[in-house]
């Protein structure tokens, strides 16, 4: 059956009914154009629920005009979501993101409409979701309907992420530049952490890596390696430059040999141009990406995530501020157990040892009441930050603490020794 083509953004999305569970592509592929039109026509519905990660542009839904209309339910917390769910107006959901496409597929959530952005059908009528595959693929499988905007400017990729125009109940058309994330500044403390992670990387790693100044900082300091590969959650232009200077080739992957798989990219316009029909570039389901099970069959995976407190146990908390949710569980844990699990593989927490303008000690003896622990301890390896790296891996508690406080903010570490006595009972 054919989609109903839209003259407007409101018109595709008013197929949506009374109680009704939705799904938004997330990511750079959030349709904003949709997402915009859904925060009007939710004024005429109740009791609607969207399911969503981090989404880019999609601040009309937050306005307190919706609350008693649309209840957002975040497997990951963002710029738009972070304040509702600080103020409990709005359910965090944590759970690994490889698990997020299960939940959906068993049917343990419904999902009555899936909203996307995709590229025009191709000859065979093949539409593309894009830069962003995610747990969206997935949604779209079990979805009772799915409405697109269809976007000129949306890259076709190469991957998982194809879908048929037929698959659609409502289609919206209009070019629409995407989000941009541009390569992060590069300060003198993530270039310090930079420096110091770029240490722990050998030729023929295999990497997986987010986005920020600290992963950006990383990328930056690896221009002198060789035979890397990439598979990752994000692809971004820190990504892009090393492929570019032959520094990133797959070669040496035993899983997609020679080909980059990613869960979907986020950077400038000349990333999105890189990956357009490009079959060098995999856009692949989480479930797979994430896979534990598929990650640690690549050798040498160097997984570098990063966190917002780290205790002297070496539990990280990378999704609250104490009880304030501030992101979530996201792929950290996928890829620190993949990592751990491939045949010299190893993993990396980076982060800056201060937060809150070098007043707080991101290194603390204990986490704050109510702060998620994302990582756990038997699983953490290597803890950088700009004073050093410190090797968890096989450590005691006490040989862990000696080690944290070392990489610690200088002005921090005596207050750390005497708390950790104190509260542990371990002289370090």
């Amino acid at each position: 059956m054919e989609p109903i083509v839209c003259n407007t953004a409101l018109e595709a999305v008013s197929l949506i009914e009374n109680g009704e569970t939705l799904w938004t592509h997330s990511m750079g592929a959030t349709p904003k154009l949709l997402l915009d039109a859904l925060a009007e026509h939710a004024l005429t519905r109740q009791g609607l629920t969207l399911l969503q990660l981090h989404t880019e542009g999609a601040e009309s839904l937050s306005d307190p005009l919706l609350k008693k209309h649309i209840r957002h339910r975040c497997f990951f917390g963002g710029l738009p979501t972070r304040q509702l769910l600080q103020q409990g107006d709005a359910d965090y959901v944590p759970i690994f993101l490889s698990e997020v496409p299960k939940l959906f597929r068993s049917g343990e959530q419904a999902i009555d409409t899936a909203i996307v952005q995709v590229s025009p059908p191709d000859k065979h009528g093949i539409c593309s979701l894009g830069i962003s595959v995610e747990a969206t693929l997935a949604a779209c499988q079990m979805a009772g309907k799915i409405i697109a905007h269809i976007n000129p400017l949306m890259p076709r990729t190469h991957g998982d992420g194809f879908i048929h125009y037929k698959k659609f109940a409502a289609v919206y058309e209009q070019s629409i530049p995407l989000p941009e994330h541009p390569l992060a500044a590069s300060d003198a403390t993530s270039l310090a952490i930079g420096q110091n992670v770029a240490k722990l990387v050998r030729d023929g790693d295999c990497l997986q890596m987010g986005i920020g100044a600290i992963p950006d900082a990383v990328l930056s300091c690896l221009t002198s390696h060789k035979d890397l590969g990439v598979h990752t959650e994000l692809f971004s232009d820190g990504v892009l430059n090393l492929v570019e200077l032959g520094v990133i080739n797959n070669s040496r992957k035993k899983v997609h040999p020679g080909k980059l798989v990613t869960g979907f990219a986020l950077g400038s316009k000349r990333l999105y141009d890189y990956v357009d029909d490009n079959p060098s570039v995999i856009f692949m389901d989480i479930e797979q990406v994430n896979d534990t099970a598929i990650i640690r069959k690549n050798p040498n995976v160097m997984a570098i995530n990063s966190a917002l407190q780290v205790d002297i146990s070496g539990q990280i908390c990378a999704d609250s501020l104490g009880t304030r949710i501030y992101s979530g569980v996201g792929g950290q844990m996928d890829f620190i157990r993949g990592a751990g699990l491939s045949e010299g593989g190893r993993s990396v927490i980076a982060l800056p040892s201060t937060a809150v303008g070098g007043t707080v000690s991101r290194i603390s003896t204990v986490l704050s009441p109510g702060a998620g622990v994302v990582t756990t301890r038997a699983h953490v390896h290597y803890i950088v930050t700009e004073y050093g790296i410190a090797n968890l891996r096989g450590k005691s508690l006490r040989e862990r603490a000696r080690s944290l406080i070392d990489i610690s903010h200088p002005k921090f570490r005596d207050q750390l020794c005497q708390e950790t006595f104190d509260m542990w009972g371990l002289t370090v």
